[in-house]
């Protein structure tokens, strides 16, 4: 009898898996995730105890395999100990010229390169903290970086200098030391660096020179627009690096992979998930300068990677490349990022083969992140019972007329059924802080929302209209506010509208982002009332546009108005523009184009109709 019943038992122990995997196909998944949810959380723990940075994880890894390939950057490789020696000769250059000590903070401002990841690791060496910045800002941007982290140095690549050369004036005025990554500068107010790196030494760095920097120190300072105009500086602390580079792990990075990164450095999803990520794992980072679609497989297959970081935008380019025979003849099994849409990850899996897309969500600044671990198509994340365990969120009822959350009679949000699109909030606490923007105040109590579901709580206001469905997965709907998603970059509306009014003819203009057929994100489009008596200078707006916008930000369509609505506290109106878009079928008003060669051209309806049928690529 005895017998049978432990027969019994074992039988139900072995078909439990099987039961529980009927009832929830994405238990094992689950599971997985939690076991790698808590190592991490395990780790987390040590570190807060005993404080390690990724500077010591780097520098774990030089001891662990020094002859190991770190970083692979056109026909050029550099090993963890090669990179570990350059890092040393930029910290002692750094220190002995510039007299940079312990929490001091760097500008850097130039492109994808080696060179780039030795200033951060000398840096992080000697205690200081790097700002980086975006390659593309120029002028009244470019300064006011400067303004939200109190730099005091800048350290800028050499065919950046023009940029420098404009704004050098008012960096001396602030106090601004300028270093040129050259062998030789004799321009008044700037320096070369490179002379001074070269006849450094290598030898190692004592620990002692950054012995009172913790986890919540800040490490970086990493820029992202916003409704201000202007870039705002976010604080990146040491406890936030770590967090970023994880998602490698959760995503299932082996310490064998290769990782192609091609992104930018200064932007989050480049630096902390992808350069951190690795050193994390202590694998190979194949490094290209810009992003090229028909380079993109030619590399993966030359140096044989495993891992790709992508866009939305990026996985839509790499499927409208012409169609070859050795689509699928490449070593990639994963990919890992945001923003794709559900037709071209599928159009993506079909022709280019079995690769796991890790799908993730998250923003530089925030304190709630998704993680699609199950590979879900569509969905940018899944919700986990471990997500509540750290912090209560909510999808809130959101008015997008009003642009502000609905609030009840008690003055409180109110949450949103489940399957329904709401504005997502995360509270705000010890265990998931909002750390906000250096010297901005404004934009920082900005993200918070107050009173969400009980007088006096906190809460981080994302941003994102998210929806999630009965089996917790999480989709993303659309962006609320003034900033607008084009090309992987975020757009603010009133910088770019703050610009336009700068053209003469030009008294008002309202710019906000319409969807095109076919693409992620918006594009830029602006509804313009002119200067009484004045036609619209088409050349003269086109001249300003491309020299202080970057590419990504100027406004594709122009739309000339009598008037520009207001809501009733004198608030632009963007909805019901958008809404409208660009088809000059609906639209009664002049509409422009902008062409590239030519600047901006009447809008008509064959060029409507070329790029809604995907014939004229924007």
């Amino acid at each position: 009898m005895s017998a049978y019943f432990l027969y019994t038992a074992l039988t139900g122990l072995a078909i439990l898996p099987l039961l529980l995997y009927i009832r929830n196909p994405y238990f094992f998944k689950d599971i997985s995730y939690a076991i790698t949810a808590l190592h991490i959380a395990f780790r987390m723990t040590r570190y807060t105890k005993l404080f390690h940075s990724i500077l010591d994880c780097f520098l774990d890894k030089v001891a662990r395999h020094p002859h190991k390939p770190f970083i692979v950057f056109e026909k050029s490789s550099y090993t963890y100990r090669e990179a570990d020696n350059e890092s040393n000769k930029v910290a002692r250059a750094l220190s002995t010229h510039a007299q940079l000590k312990e929490g001091d903070t760097v500008a850097l401002f130039l492109g994808n390169e080696p060179l780039y990841v030795w200033m951060w690791l000398g840096l992080a060496k000697l205690g200081c903290t790097a700002a980086l910045l975006n390659y593309n800002i120029r002028s009244k941007s470019l300064l006011h970086c400067f303004s939200c982290c109190e730099a005091k140095f800048l350290v800028a690549g050499a065919e950046l200098r023009g940029a420098v050369e404009e704004v050098l004036p008012a960096l001396q005025q602030q106090g601004v030391r300028v270093f040129i990554l050259s062998e030789d500068c004799d321009a008044e107010g700037m320096e070369s660096l490179s002379d001074k790196i070269r006849q450094a030494s290598d030898q190692p760095l004592s620990p002692q020179l950054r012995a009172n920097v913790h986890l919540k120190s800040p490490a970086l300072y990493i820029y992202t627009s916003g409704t201000t105009g202007l870039p705002k500086a976010a604080v990146i602390n040491h406890h936030r690096i770590w967090m970023a580079s994880f998602l490698q792990s959760i995503a299932g990075v082996r310490s064998d992979d290769v990782i192609y990164i091609y992104l930018p450095l200064y932007h989050s999803a480049g630096f902390l998930m992808g350069l951190c990520g690795a050193i994390d794992k202590g694998i190979t980072v194949v490094l290209r300068r810009k992003f090229s679609a028909s380079q993109f497989l030619d590399d993966c297959r030359k140096y044989n990677v495993t891992v790709i970081q992508y866009i939305g935008e990026i996985m839509r380019y790499l499927c409208n490349t012409p169609k070859k025979d050795n689509d699928r003849d490449h070593k990639v099994r994963l990919a890992l990022g945001n923003g794709i849409r559900a037709d071209t990850w599928a159009d993506f899996l079909q022709r280019f083969g079995d690769i796991c897309i890790c799908e993730c969500y998250g923003a530089t600044e925030g304190n709630i992140g998704f993680v699609n671990y199950v590979g879900k198509v569509g969905a940018i994340g899944k919700e986990h019972f471990l997500h509540r365990a750290s912090g209560r969120y909510a999808l809130i009822r959101y008015d997008t007329e009003k642009e502000e959350p609905v609030r009840n009679s008690r003055g409180l949000c109110v949450e949103v059924p489940r399957g329904e699109t709401g504005l997502l909030v995360a509270q705000i606490g010890e265990r998931t802080p909002f750390s906000g923007y250096a010297k901005n105040k404004q934009q920082t109590e900005k993200k918070k929302l107050r009173d969400v579901f009980v007088k006096g709580d906190f809460y981080f206001n994302s941003g994102d209209l998210l929806k999630i469905d009965r089996e917790g997965f999480v989709y993303f709907q659309d962006r609320i506010g003034d900033t607008f998603r084009w090309k992987g970059e975020n757009v603010a509306t009133t910088e770019v509208a703050d610009h336009l009014i700068m053209v003469d003819c030009i008294e008002e203009a309202n710019v906000y982002g319409v969807k095109v057929p076919g693409h992620e994100g918006r594009i830029g489009m602006a509804a313009l009332k002119l200067k009484e008596d004045m036609d619209f200078d088409s050349g003269a707006t086109y001249q300003h546009v491309k020299t202080y916008l970057p590419s990504y930000a100027r406004p594709r369509f122009i739309r000339i108005q009598d008037s520009l609505a207001v809501t009733g506290t004198f608030k632009q109106m963007k909805v019901k523009l958008a809404e409208e878009g660009f088809n000059p079928a609906v639209i009664t008003e002049p509409l422009f184009y902008l062409e590239d060669s030519k600047g901006y051209i009447p809008m008509t309806q064959e060029i409507f109709s070329s790029i809604a049928e995907g014939k004229l690529r924007l």
